[in-house]
C-alpha cells in the first residue's frame, strides 16, 4: 500500500484527534512563509517566524520585514491587524549572535518555508532538529522538491514526525492543503495532523505522492 493510501486509511479508522498545536514556528518570512504566519495567527496561534538578519548593516531583520509587509498585503492576510501581535518575529542566522533556534523547544509544529533549493532547505534542518522538542512536527512547504529526499538528511528518529504540508498562496483564501507524507511518515500523526488542519485552519485536506511538483 503506498503511503498515501495508508494515512487515508488511517484517518478513516482513527476519526482522528486533532492535533494539539499551542505554538508553532515558520522557518522563511518571504511571501509564503509570512502568510502561512498570518493564517495562524488567524487561528489564534502563536507563532515564531524566523528568517536570516539584516541584508546590510542598519538594516532590520528579514523576519521584521515580513511581518510589516503583512500590513500592506492585498488581499489581507491578517483577519485583522491586532492578529500580528501573535507573530514574533526572529532570526535562523549562523552567524548572528541573536540565533533564536533553542525558542524552537516550545512549539508542536514547525514549519519551513525558505528558498526551494534542497542544499539550503536540508542545511536549514540540520540545525533545526537538535531544538525540536520530542513530540514536534515537522514540515517542509516545498512544491517541487522531492519530500522523501529532505527526509533523508534528517536524524532516522525525527523522520517519522517529517512530512509536506504544502499551501497554496495566500493562504488565508485558497482552501486546499496538500500532505506529502513519506514511507516513514508516522500514519496516525498524519491523520491528527490532518484534523486540525480540517477543524482549526480551516484547510481541504488532500493526500498527494511524492512526485516532483506532485
Amino acid at each position: 500500500m503506498s503511503a498515501t493510501a495508508t494515512v487515508s486509511a488511517s484517518a478513516r479508522r482513527l476519526n482522528a484527534q486533532p492535533l494539539l498545536v499551542r505554538r508553532a514556528a515558520v522557518l522563511g518570512a518571504g511571501t509564503m512563509g509570512s502568510r502561512i504566519a498570518a493564517h495562524l495567527a488567524n487561528a489564534g496561534i502563536p507563532s515564531l517566524l524566523l528568517d536570516l538578519g539584516p541584508k546590510n548593516p542598519g538594516d532590520k531583520p528579514l523576519a521584521q520585514l515580513g511581518l510589516e509587509a503583512l500590513a500592506k498585503s492585498k488581499p489581507a492576510a491578517l483577519f485583522e491587524p491586532a492578529r500580528a501581535t501573535l507573530i514574533t518575529p526572529g532570526t535562523f542566522d549562523p552567524s548572528s549572535s541573536d540565533d533564536d533556534l533553542p525558542k524552537l523547544a516550545a512549539c508542536d509544529w514547525v514549519v519551513e518555508a525558505v528558498a526551494e533549493n534542497l542544499e539550503i532547505k536540508t542545511a536549514l534542518l540540520a540545525r533545526v532538529a537538535p531544538h525540536l522538542a520530542p513530540q514536534a512536527v515537522l514540515t517542509t512547504n516545498t512544491s517541487g522538491l522531492p519530500i522523501h529526499r529532505i527526509a533523508a538528511s534528517l536524524p532516522a528518529e525525527l523522520r517519522g514526525r517529517f512530512f509536506g504540508t504544502h499551501f497554496f498562496n495566500p493562504p488565508r483564501y485558497m482552501k486546499l492543503l496538500e500532505l506529502i507524507p513519506t514511507p516513514e511518515t508516522d500514519p496516525e500523526l498524519v491523520a491528527r495532523f490532518a484534523a486540525f488542519a480540517g477543524r482549526i485552519l480551516g484547510k481541504r485536506v488532500v493526500y498527494a505522492n511524492d512526485t516532483p511538483n506532485f
